[in-house]
């Protein structure tokens, strides 16, 4: 059976999924850890997602038995990747949970305008888009930026080094601030404005299409890989991308991912434009569009908050389960790295309504909520500018895998959340973009192949006043 290799090279870790084909089987997964980051000074080592993809790889093909046939690349999205005339990087990659571009950001939108850069991106930029850490770059570190000899994203870097090209999707490129998602196309002339004078399109990759190969596994890959020939490597994508079509999620079908960062978005046929900022309109990994909110704060919240009260993210859980809704009148703002949506790169978290009879229940149920109301405010964003079916949610993400995480969106949504039994949907979903570089199938058909879909349903619990819950959010957020 010819077997397929998704790999999700997100903040904290490398995931990879060894799978059949033709229908799906997981045949084999590993992860490794990358470098701990700390905003907002957040950077990597590019080399730290080679060695751990190498690792990964490694141990999920451990028996020896694998003949892989084709690897796909997802990764986190907006990361700066700048290489040196012979591919080696000139710098750390800065990632997209650090802030210190935040104000060449703000610089860009009172310059240009928010409806100026969603007319010409589908998005506003903030801190987190590459187009500000360039700007960063030039400013800053000048004699680093007259030597950049490529721009890359972190998928994008992957996929070099697997087959010694520079290439990257649609998907991914649109979250950089200098790409069109709705002509497909670089905007050179808008990084000429707003970052410096360059050979701009030189320095960028090839956009290819969403199952157009980039290549076999070649050259030094190819040994350090240790796989035998590899054929083909799929464009990659940026890792919501690939987890919708992990997920095979569907227009109007909203998404809840929980990671380090907090995202919710939905699929489109059209092009989505926010001249508020708070929706990005990103393309997908299909040739459609994925509108998407995202926050900076999401499992490091309530990582936090388990490390204070010295218990595991499991007795957080418990915890948290055992407070009432309201957590006694206990609010937790959790802008503990700055914020993305709303754009508040200086926040930092508040803790309000401690009184003297506060417990470790309240304030661990607090640090759910907090970041469940968060992604709530996401939602309403979302809806107010695509239209969302009554569906139930769909939750992903290490997130997805807590019990409060689960009930308390639930609860405060009022809506029935769908757990998908796909445990990394974004590595699922580069393995999808594989098999269907190597089968020539259409994404959609290796989708229903595979029988994606379908999971664990958590209903809301009517007794719970979600709206108390958010007003006293709301109340703190200002």
């Amino acid at each position: 059976m010819p077997l397929v290799l998704g790999v999700d090279s997100s903040t904290q870790s490398t995931k990879v999924e060894l799978r059949d084909a033709d229908d799906g089987t997981l045949v084999g997964s590993a992860q490794a850890p990358h470098p701990a980051v700390h905003p907002p000074a957040s950077e990597q080592d590019p080399e730290s997602w080679w060695e751990a993809l190498c690792l990964a790889v490694a141990q999920a093909t451990a028996d020896g038995s694998h003949d892989v046939a084709a690897i796909s690349v997802a990764a986190q999205q907006h990361g700066m990747v700048v290489l040196d005339g012979a591919g080696r990087p000139l710098r750390d990659a800065k990632l997209w949970n650090d802030t210190e571009s935040a104000p060449e950001a703000a610089a860009m939108v009172a310059e240009l305008g928010a409806a100026w850069w969603t007319a010409r991106t589908g998005s506003v930029p903030v801190a987190a888009f590459t187009v500000t850490k360039l700007a960063w770059l030039a400013r800053h570190e000048p004699d680093t930026a007259r030597v950049v000899h490529s721009v890359l994203l972190p998928h994008d870097y992957l996929t070099y080094r697997l087959t010694g090209r520079r290439v990257t999707d649609r998907g991914d490129a649109s979250g950089t601030g200098y790409f069109d998602p709705t002509g497909d196309a670089w905007l050179p002339d808008l990084l000429e404005q707003v970052v410096g004078a360059g050979a701009w399109l030189e320095r960028l990759p090839e956009v290819l299409g969403p199952t157009e190969s980039a290549g076999p596994v070649d050259g030094p890959g190819l040994v350090a890989l240790d796989l035998g020939p590899v054929g083909k490597v799929g464009p990659g994508t940026g890792d919501n991308m690939a987890a919708a079509l992990g997920l095979g999620l569907t227009p109007g079908q909203a998404c809840v991912s929980i990671g380090t960062s907090g995202t919710v978005y939905t699929r489109s046929g059209s092009s989505v434009t926010d001249p508020t900022g708070a929706v990005a309109g990103f393309a997908d990994a299909t040739g459609g569009f994925l509108p998407l909110v995202c926050t900076l704060n999401a499992t490091r919240v309530t990582g936090a908050v388990a490390r204070l009260l010295g218990v595991t993210p499991a007795g957080l859980d418990e915890l948290a389960l055992a407070a009432a809704s309201g957590a006694s009148g206990v609010t937790l703002l959790p802008y503990f790295d700055g914020e993305r949506t709303p754009d508040r790169p200086d926040a930092t978290g508040t803790i309000a309504g401690i009184r003297a009879d506060v417990d470790r229940e309240d304030l661990a149920r607090a640090a759910f909520e907090g970041v469940v109301c968060g992604l709530l405010d996401g939602l309403d964003a979302l809806s107010d500018v695509v239209p969302l079916d009554d569906g139930p949610l769909l939750l992903v993400g290490g997130g997805a895998r807590s019990a409060a995480f689960r009930r308390f969106l639930a609860d405060l949504s009022g809506r029935p959340v769908l757990v998908p039994q796909v445990e990394e949907a974004a590595a699922t979903g580069a393995a999808v973009q594989a098999a269907a570089v190597l089968t020539g199938r259409p994404l959609d058909e290796v989708q229903s192949a595979w029988g994606v879909g379908g999971g664990v349903l958590v209903e809301p619990d009517g007794a719970v006043d979600a709206a108390a819950v958010r007003d006293a959010y709301a109340a703190v957020r200002g």
